[in-house]
């Protein structure tokens, strides 16, 4: 199973084939390239797991905004400023210490935008789609992710009525860290629930 947790297992084949395809809808005329670009830099920057990583911040360091993310995802991410497309219903999980969330969407590739930008190549994949629901356990081993035998494991499948996002633990050690200072601590993984949040 190709369910690596990161860019880098996208074959130079596919970024060449990719690059082709832009270069002829360019010149017929099909696509605008800084219209494409302007798309890019929207979900690279202004829509992706920056945005998420502010959400989680904000509930490690408010325990008001916490209690209302976990009651109403969407309405505390829209606190935040953080809507739209992909993101009409978002419910947020927590993982505890006994109870650890990973999601997944077995139909598809459903996942909340506004939070976590476009969707890894790992998540689209097949063989993720399908493992992780029966053996989520290997599954994170494989990807890195060693979890107890008393923890308890819940797969979360996303449809296109219901997208999950996971608040993930605080790592012991950061409680001197101010919100702005955590942002950057909490990567896309740990709020899709493949990986945990680790200390500076």
């Amino acid at each position: 199973m190709s369910t690596t947790a990161g860019g880098p297992d996208e074959t130079p084949s596919v970024a060449l084939r990719t690059e082709a395809l832009e270069q002829l809808l360019t010149e017929r005329g099909l696509i605008d390239p800084q219209v494409m670009n302007g798309i890019i830099t929207q979900y690279e920057t202004n829509v992706g797991p920056l945005n998420g990583a502010k959400v989680v911040a904000r509930a490690w360091t408010d325990p008001d905004y916490r209690r209302r993310l976990l009651q109403d995802g969407t309405a505390a991410i829209k606190e935040l400023g953080f809507s739209g497309q992909q993101g009409e219903h978002i419910v947020v999980v927590e993982n505890t210490p006994a109870v650890h969330n990973v999601v997944v969407c077995t139909l598809c590739s459903c996942y909340p935008w506004p939070v976590l930008g476009l969707p890894p190549s790992w998540y689209k994949d097949p063989a993720y789609r399908a493992r992780v629901v029966r053996e989520p356990r290997t599954v994170l081993s494989e990807m890195g992710l060693e979890l107890g035998d008393d923890v308890r494991i819940i797969v979360r499948d996303s449809t296109s009525e219901v997208r999950w996002l996971v608040l993930p633990g605080r790592p012991a050690g950061t409680e001197h860290l101010s919100e702005e200072e955590l942002v950057p601590l909490v990567t896309r993984d740990a709020m899709v629930g493949v990986a945990k949040v680790t200390a500076p």
